[in-house]
């Protein structure tokens, strides 16, 4: 039996496994998807809004010649960090059930079961994308993931949003020849926006070079074009990709299926202790970004890292009383 089982292999899951390294634990990582899956379908041009040693875990040393790192630069750091620890990692093995069996818990997954005294829950909120809920959202064209700008040369691209993602895909669709069009259900730019980027897309809107309607819904979306919601009236656009950068919302039916509460106001904010991260489930605890319900603003790689150390002191004194 082991004594803890981590669910997602994320910066935030390898930090809870280094932790219970050093405390001397019997534990397991298991991750659906590759090492650091999320971080993977990060866009290739990715920069950090942080500097590095904002995003160390375990006491490692994060070297970048980068003043901000980009997505290269962290894959190659937390597969290092995992692979120089020899972390315990079962990959492209997904967790389908978490049971409380007696004094511990049983554990499925779609290549094995196994029991462990603790299961830490790191899974973030990337899985699942934010729909729009209009009609033609299921296109092929649609696309709530964005990897290369390069593919979007000479089309017409739709792009929904205003944080980060959607100001990214913008400016950089728009410098590889695409013909972008930003939808912006608010007023104006988000102020969350990287501090380095937000001129430089006011300028492009100002200037004429990305076409930007505020105050603004996509309402439906066809082969060929698109309706926006205006503060003018509904138009029609000639349109060949729409990115709906909704944003992405945490796996609740899993963490509800487990038996994990979930706040009832629309935020689904899960239920854990402050203190310790321990859930409503005696033993099961919470890391990450997870922890923020539908506020995926709420917790970064930066600001939750304490989790692990939060979690594991709580475990060593469950196991010294014990």
């Amino acid at each position: 039996m082991l004594d803890i089982l981590i669910i997602g292999g994320g910066p935030i899951g390898l930090a809870c496994g280094l932790a219970a390294q050093k405390a001397g634990f019997n534990f397991l990582i298991v991750e659906k998807g590759t090492l650091i899956n999320s971080l993977y379908n990060y866009p290739s041009t990715m920069t950090f809004f942080s500097t590095s040693e904002k995003l160390e875990i375990g006491g490692v040393p994060f070297v970048t010649t980068h003043t901000k790192p980009n997505r290269a630069d962290a894959l190659e750091y937390y597969r290092r960090v995992a692979l120089s620890n020899n972390l315990p990692l079962n990959l492209f093995e997904e967790v389908t059930g978490v049971k409380k069996t007696g004094d511990h818990y049983e554990i499925s997954t779609t290549k094995a079961t196994y029991e462990a005294k603790y299961v830490i829950v790191s899974t973030g909120f990337y899985d699942i994308a934010v729909n729009l809920d209009i009609p033609g959202e299921d296109l092929p064209k649609v696309k709530h993931y964005y990897q290369d700008p390069a593919f979007y040369t000479l089309q017409k691209v739709i792009v929904v949003g205003s944080s980060n993602s959607a100001i990214d895909v913008a400016l950089e669709t728009w410098r590889k020849g695409a013909e972008v069009t930003l939808v912006v259900r608010g007023s104006e730019i988000s102020e969350r926006v990287k501090y380095w980027v937000r001129p430089d897309i006011i300028n492009r809107i100002k200037e004429g070079s990305i076409k930007a309607h505020f105050n603004s819904n996509l309402k439906a979306i066809r082969e060929t074009e698109a309706d926006i919601e205006t503060p003018e009236g509904l138009i029609t656009i000639p349109n060949d990709f729409v990115m709906a950068m909704t944003g992405y919302k945490p796996n609740f039916d899993f963490l509800k299926n487990i038996g994990i509460d979930l706040s009832d106001d629309g935020k689904f904010l899960p239920h854990y202790n402050k203190e310790t991260m321990e859930t409503n489930l005696n033993g099961l605890y919470l890391a990450g970004v997870v922890c923020g319900g539908m506020d995926t603003h709420l917790w970064f790689i930066e600001n939750s890292r304490i989790h692990a150390d939060m979690i594991l002191d709580d475990i060593k004194r469950k196991q010294n009383r014990s």
